[in-house]
């Protein structure tokens, strides 16, 4: 069965590589975002993947803002995409995931190079440009994946794209449950860190049965007259609460 659902999945990655090779390069904002939406539904649905959406601010509509969210698995992006499809900022490894590295480079996102100042520089003024225009950009401040439960550091540097950009930081917070057993804990399948590689994360998460997706939008933090890094430990404090990691339990 797993072996089934794993040859659906790529079928279902390279019919997205053909709708950006075709369809992308005629296709206006709108019809891309639509597009996207429902092709990262699909896979999260392929991967037995329910997403729960949860607002800390019902009735309040999201503006346009700088998306920030802690980082537990590639499934992340398309959780976030379910929602609302956005151009992620991601480290450079991806790149060279199998099919899917190529459909993240044409669905948009930004590569970055891991400890290259000159190549955050490019693209925060990049952002800064793109949150001009009105499009939705998102990153994940700790930089690399960290165990449900836990929590790494912020970076600060592409917070300052919001200030220039003059947008506020939209915090949310992922989470991945299990739907069987005692209700609250986490998913052990969607654990993605150290030297395991993308075909692996995907085999453990087809195996591991069903996962309950909590997508958490947390209120909306002002950047006028605000330091990237007060904006960073802000967002880091944010989604700390709402993960129930006291100070003393962040990662170093």
């Amino acid at each position: 069965m797993t072996a089934f659902r794993l040859v659906r999945i790529c079928l279902h990655l390279l019919a997205g590589l053909l709708t950006c090779a075709l369809v992308f390069p005629f296709a206006g904002d709108p019809v891309r975002a639509r597009l996207i939406q429902r092709w990262s539904l699909k896979l999260l649905g392929m991967c037995r993947v329910q997403v729960e959406m949860i607002d800390a601010q019902p009735g309040v509509p999201p503006a346009h803002a700088l998306i920030v969210a802690n980082h537990i698995s590639w499934l992340d992006i398309f959780v976030i995409n379910s929602w609302h499809p956005c151009r992620f900022v991601a480290k450079a490894d991806i790149r060279g995931w199998p099919l899917l590295g190529w459909l993240c480079d044409k669905a948009g996102t930004i590569f970055i190079e891991r400890g290259s100042l000159r190549a955050v520089r490019r693209i925060y003024e990049g952002l800064v440009h793109r949150l001009h225009a009105g499009e939705r950009v998102a990153f994940f401040p700790e930089g690399t994946t960290s165990v449900q439960g836990s929590l790494l550091p912020f970076h600060s540097n592409l917070f300052e794209s919001a200030v220039e950009a003059q947008v506020p930081i939209q915090p949310f917070v992922l989470r991945y449950l299990r739907t069987d057993g005692e209700p609250g804990h986490f998913h052990p399948s969607v654990t993605f860190i150290g030297e395991m590689s993308f075909v692996e994360s995907m085999i453990a998460i087809l195996k591991g049965g069903t996962i309950r997706a909590e997508l958490v939008r947390l209120p909306q933090i002002e950047t006028t007259g605000r330091h990237r890094r007060e904006l960073a430990q802000l967002a880091q404090d944010a989604i700390a609460a709402e993960l129930a990691i006291a100070p003393q339990q962040r990662a170093a």
